[in-house]
């Protein structure tokens, strides 16, 4: 098996390509949004719609951004935790009978 930095080196990790949501309502939603896609195009007409992609795809460029910066956030996050956690291996949890606090 590749190291994980190995495959991010070559480009081989892309996760944003590769996600997809867990959650039970997401593939219905997604098929419901395909179907509305193709009733709008048919409504307004290819010129129109076209026109209209073109505001969706700056939403998604910002919403893109967004997770950009979310998900570097969360890496920073956990990154930080661990971090925390190693340089205070010689701490031990107090348990309930030491008359220590939490």
């Amino acid at each position: 098996m590749e190291s994980i930095l190995a495959a991010l080196y070559r480009g081989l990790l892309q996760p944003e390509d590769t996600i997809v949501p867990p959650h039970p309502e997401y593939r219905p939603l997604s098929r419901q949004i395909g179907a509305l896609t193709e009733e709008w195009r048919n409504r307004l007409g290819e010129e129109t719609f076209h026109e209209l992609e073109e505001y969706f795809d700056l939403c998604d460029s910002l919403n893109r951004m967004h997770v950009e910066a979310a998900f570097i956030h969360g890496f920073r996050l956990g990154a930080n935790i661990i971090i925390e956690v190693m340089s205070r291996r010689g701490e031990s949890v107090p348990d309930a009978t030491s008359g220590v606090p939490l």
